[in-house]
């Protein structure tokens, strides 16, 4: 009779167990195309809070980075030419994924770049746009819909196709 309710018990919470993780695996809603992007508020370089929100009205590059990553450091020179030559019609936020604030002005330093660089330490904002990997580019159209998701490196050439129709 013991040993029945041990299995019992037991079996109990295996499947209490997974349950709770089927129903926790994930727990970010996350957008898609043609969906309003979500409006966040994370720290630039100097510590100022900056929103999504602050660029109402504009195309709006997001592109999620880290100073580790390869194709990012691939990718930089050519955001921030894409920067120079657009930056006025189109604003391009580098959101960083979880490092320091140290460590991204040393990026910036050594690589010359007046880019936006934002701080997504909990890295919530990466989840809430379903970001797997990095670099990840999306573009907000001028009334804040997500028009283009592209995975990967881009060149400014590429980047300015992408938006140059929002």
């Amino acid at each position: 009779m013991n040993n029945k309710w041990t299995r019992i018990l037991i079996m109990l919470l295996v499947v209490g167990a997974f349950t709770y993780f089927i129903l926790n695996l994930d727990k970010g809603e996350t957008i898609g195309l043609g969906e309003k992007a979500p409006d966040f508020q994370l720290e630039d370089l100097d510590g100022k809070l900056q929103s999504l929100s602050d660029y109402d009205g504009q195309v709006v590059v997001v592109n999620f980075f880290a100073t580790w990553c390869g194709p990012c450091v691939d990718e930089a020179p050519e955001l921030e030419a894409f920067e120079q030559e657009y930056g006025v019609e189109v604003k391009l936020l580098i959101i960083d994924l979880g490092e320091t604030r140290d460590r991204v002005k040393k990026f910036v330093e050594k690589h010359n770049t007046s880019s936006t660089y934002l701080f997504d330490y909990k890295m919530d904002i990466k989840d809430q746009f379903g970001v797997t990997g990095q670099p990840e580019t999306f573009i907000i159209d001028k009334e804040g819909i997500i028009r283009e998701h592209y995975k990967g490196p881009l060149t400014k050439d590429d980047l300015y196709n992408l938006v140059k129709s929002y």
